[in-house]
């Protein structure tokens, strides 16, 4: 990884700003929904108070019979295909029935739907009619109240026959419908309006059920316009106000979930509304819930507040950009609990204040970030430019065995660069002028040595004619061999001395490499005895402005090297290549490969890798390589070396030698 690319995640840790931002705007958020819900609980507490204060009609304690509104017009014939509007809110009596009221402007209906898998069948008037399954109904105006028996041993119509005929102005039999299926069966009834019934008791009695079951005379309760017009005089403005009974069914209603005008430019579109719900909103419920048509609205916040504790929620509102804050509070009187008043309130406020928040932090995060990174950026452009031009630098020196080719740069600098740049400097100069001393040793050697090589050759001919005894002169015939190798390395010196001068002041000419790398190819076969030369030269010519003489003495170089690692029967390959910027020479040969370790110094005065030379032979200098290395360099190039299969392979990189400015 980059130095820009790890300040550039240096850069990103600034993220933490918005997001410790937006965790401090969701905070803020929940205070205003918490202070918001406050304000409407105590509206609605006052409100619960008032109602029981004025009087208002409540809804009787305790359970209770709902008698919703016929949508459409119910046909008594025991089915339930004019109940299916009004069947979701159908009220259970245990486990296997259900009972539905429903009111039209003249008739109170009454359909009970029972699941009995065995069935015992008699009419009303039959005398096993109670033995039988059979209803008991129990109905109330004001003090009359009277019982009726219903049963049937057919489906079809039927009478509910009274069973105590005396009691009242009550009717004594009341027509209805009984129908069954193969898992129980449904009976339906109408009751005039006129007959101001108030309470409604229900009981089942199955043949096969040791216990009926029934319910009490139930107060019958429906919405009330009296009680809504009450509310209308106590609500707050802006705010739909219902009435719920101890069993949430809708007593009474007033207001609408109206927003105040607002222009049109404050008004959020939907990006804002989605940051809101998506970043902002901790919770928001389902709005179909809480939808007002129903007549029954059994949600958790009013089960919370039918036990007897305020409950708020929150949920997302109709217009765009809107939420919706609602209270439930219970209404006690006398210790009683006679239902719930539940507040609901529209706002665009708090969404609005939050995403103006939100936008407004995150604008600002953002731009703080864009200019932290761009100047991160900045710093570490020029930074990875100051520390490259370091490295530049320190390549070239090295290329140049440690001479600087100018100044070091950032010398200047006050910074630790600067430091670090200095300290460079000292090294290359130390470096540069340990090389310059190791390279002119060789000469300074030869030339501090021919005097006493001399002293010593004219004493061993003095004491060659002094006549010493035979014993010593085997002792004689070593010091002259010694002498003699000594006098080959010191010549050897001088000639190393003398070639790079050679080779520094060599004239170069526009020429083939074809032909020269073929000519000296040629000259080998006769030299390589049974190994074989292979040779690969491009078609085209390879015109290049260098030194012949120069290219020749690296490739016999290079061909005495490889000549002394080829086995007799082995191979060797000369080619050239061209390259984009010059060509390339390269001498492969089979032979043990090169140690790893010696790779990057082959090409150094005075190193060999050949073995010790046995008595009598020259010993071997190591200076062909290093005279490969001046002849490449000289033409602007470099000499390397590598490990192929089977063998080792030479390259001469050349680029060519600059042309001289005629004066």
């Amino acid at each position: 990884m980059t130095l820009r690319q790890k300040l550039l995640l240096v850069a990103l840790c600034t993220l933490a700003l918005p997001v410790a931002g937006w965790l401090y705007v969701r905070q803020m958020e929940t205070l205003l929904r918490e202070g918001q819900a406050q304000a409407l609980v105590a509206s609605a507490r006052a409100l619960a108070r008032s109602l029981v204060v004025v009087e208002a009609p409540l809804p009787p304690a305790g359970s209770a019979w709902y008698v919703q509104q016929a949508n459409v017009p119910i046909t008594i014939d025991g089915y339930a295909d004019d109940w299916a509007s009004l069947s979701p809110w159908a009220q259970p009596l245990g486990r296997n029935a259900k009972v539905m009221f429903a009111e039209d402007d003249r008739w109170l209906y009454f359909t009970i739907d029972v699941r009995a898998p065995r069935r015992s069948r008699a009419d009303a008037s039959d005398r096993l009619a109670l033995s039988a399954d059979h209803l008991i109904l129990s109905i109330a105006s004001n003090e009359d109240a009277q019982r009726y028996l219903l049963a049937s041993a057919a489906p079809g119509a039927t009478t509910a026959i009274a069973l105590d005929p005396e009691a009242g102005v009550l009717p004594d039999r009341l027509n209805a419908q009984w129908q069954e299926d193969g898992g129980g069966f449904r009976a339906e009834l109408k009751l005039p309006r006129g007959l101001r019934l108030d309470r409604f008791g229900v009981g089942v009695h199955l043949a096969g059920d040791a216990e009926p079951l029934s319910a009490d005379n139930r107060p019958l309760l429906e919405f009330s316009p009296s009680l809504s017009q009450e509310l209308a005089r106590l609500a707050p403005d802006g705010v739909r106000v219902r009435v719920l009974s101890p069993d949430a069914w809708l007593m009474a209603q007033t207001g609408r979930l109206t927003l105040p005008d607002t222009p049109a430019s404050e008004q959020p579109g939907w990006f804002p509304s989605l940051v809101y719900r998506s970043l902002l909103a901790t919770r928001l419920d389902d709005n179909a819930a809480w939808t007002e048509d129903a007549p029954k609205i059994d949600l958790p916040e009013v089960r919370e507040a039918l036990s007897g504790k305020p409950a708020t929620a929150w949920r997302a509102g109709e217009a765009r950009g809107s939420v919706v804050l609602a209270a439930a509070m219970p209404i006690t009187q006398g210790g009683k609990l006679h239902g719930v008043v539940l507040l609901e309130q529209p706002s665009r406020a708090v969404p609005l204040l939050a995403n103006r928040a939100l936008f407004g932090l995150l604008l600002t995060s953002f731009a703080v970030l864009l200019i932290a990174g761009g100047v991160l950026l900045l710093f570490a452009t020029r930074l990875t430019f100051r520390l490259r031009r370091l490295r530049n630098a320190a390549e070239r020196a090295q290329d140049n065995d440690g001479k600087l080719d100018g100044p070091f740069p950032l010398i200047d600098a006050t910074d630790e660069l600067g430091d670090l740049a200095r300290s460079f400097s000292r090294l290359f100069d130390v470096v540069g002028g340990y090389t310059d001393y190791l390279r002119t040793l060789a000469s300074k050697l030869s030339h501090e040595l021919q005097t006493p090589l001399a002293i010593v050759k004219s004493s061993l001919d003095n004491l060659d004619h002094a006549g010493l005894p035979p014993e010593a002169e085997p002792y004689l015939a070593r010091a002259r061999d010694g002498v003699a190798r000594l006098g080959a390395l010191v010549r050897a010196m001088s000639e190393a001395s003398r070639m790079e001068r050679a080779i520094a002041s060599a004239e170069a000419e526009d020429v083939n490499l074809v032909d020269v790398v073929r000519g000296c190819a040629e000259g080998y076969r006769s030299l390589a005895g049974e190994r074989h030369i292979a040779v690969e030269l491009p078609d085209a010519p390879v015109h290049m402005h260098v030194s012949p003489e120069l290219i020749a003495q690296a490739l016999d170089k290079l061909f005495d090297n490889a000549l002394s690692f080829t086995p007799t029967d082995g191979w060797m390959r000369i080619a050239l290549r061209v390259t984009a910027d010059g060509a390339d020479v390269e001498l492969a040969n089979q032979g043990p490969p090169l140690p790893a370790a010696m790779q990057g110094r082959l090409f150094d005065s005075l190193v060999s890798l050949r073995d010790k030379t046995t008595p009598g032979e020259a010993p071997h200098l190591g200076l062909g390589l290093y005279v490969v290395r001046l002849v490449a360099e000289r033409h602007q190039g470099s000499a390397s070396a590598r490990n192929i299969d089977d063998g080792v392979a030479f390259t001469l990189h050349l680029k060519g030698l600059p042309r001289q400015r005629l004066a």
